[in-house]
């Protein structure tokens, strides 16, 4: 039997009301309530613009198709990372090109970075694995040199902190993902993308809805890939509680460091004083030295009750 999980959603009474107000109001796809989503969800990043879609994997695909990735292209992307960095490319017609981790951070390594550009790169995807930021300043240096999109795959980093700067502030554009077993978000699934470029926020907004310029006036191939008003509500209520639930989750984390941090076979999360850890998952690299494999690991912990 689970005691104690490895995820419960922070869900409660506001979320509830806030999606009665907008059953009540009739207005239950994009309208009003996405729209005040979005703008507090970029004044939180810090950027000028947010693009609420559908889900985290459809914001890294967009992103691609906005800044014109295309068949033949190539995007470098981390080769420990969640299926669909590696996928978004392939969707949009380019391949991914794997590229190694620091092993302390679990974060795209920019030395590996160099060694893999060709002439056909056009993009970097830097993911900020299990809620810690990617070494941003190096792959921007990098990016700006070789004239490269930094895209960042924040998924799992909703409120971490890079240099005093929020994630999703950091590359020409950011994906995130509210799916349910995220620090926040919008009901089980959805997505957004913040960025300072005007002509991409104004491609996503067309890509996400058919490519409709206005009413039924559309300029380009699109899609449906917009969120509904009841996903931005419970984002909106969620997006309030996020400081807070980021607070509990790095006192948890604090905890099972100083109660970890004894047993010399066990490498605790890496955090460099200067950024933020927001701990989407607090992940531990089991030694050779350990008196168990880490699947004996596992097992143990279930026997127990631990996710």
């Amino acid at each position: 039997m689970i005691l104690i999980k490895l995820f419960i959603p922070d869900i409660g009474i506001e979320e509830l009301e806030a999606v009665i107000k907008v059953l009540e109001s009739k207005w239950l796809v994009h309208g009003p309530e996405v729209e005040a989503f979005e703008e507090e969800f970029a004044e939180y990043v810090g950027t000028k613009y947010a693009i609420a879609v559908s889900n985290g994997t459809i914001a890294l695909f967009l992103v691609l198709k906005a800044f014109g990735i295309k068949p033949g292209d190539e995007v470098l992307v981390p080769d420990f990372t969640f299926i669909a960095t590696a996928t978004a490319p392939m969707l949009a017609g380019a391949r991914p090109i794997f590229i190694d981790i620091n092993p302390r951070t679990y974060n795209m390594d920019p030395n590996d970075v160099l060694n893999k550009i060709t002439p056909r790169t056009k993009a970097v995807v830097a993911v900020h694995l299990y809620g810690y930021p990617a070494e941003m300043k190096a792959l921007r240096e990098i990016c700006e040199d070789k004239k490269l999109i930094l895209i960042e795959d924040a998924a799992q980093a909703h409120g971490a902190r890079y240099k005093g700067r929020t994630v999703g502030s950091l590359g020409d554009a950011a994906a995130f993902s509210f799916y349910a077993t995220k620090n926040m978000t919008t009901g089980g699934e959805g997505g957004i993308i913040t960025t300072d470029n005007k002509y991409v926020a104004e491609k996503l907004r067309m890509l996400r809805n058919h490519g409709q310029l206005r009413k039924y006036y559309h300029v380009e191939l699109g899609w449906n890939f917009r969120m509904t008003a009841l996903q931005a509500a419970i984002g909106r209520v969620q997006l309030r509680k996020l400081e807070r639930i980021i607070k509990v989750r790095r006192r948890n984390a604090s905890r099972l460091k100083s109660e970890l941090e004894q047993l010399n076979w066990v490498r605790l999360p890496y955090e460099d004083p200067n950024n933020r850890h927001v701990y989407h998952l607090f992940t531990i690299w089991i030694e050779d030295t350990a008196p168990l494999t880490r699947d004996e690991l596992i097992e143990y912990l279930k026997k127990w009750g631990i996710e």
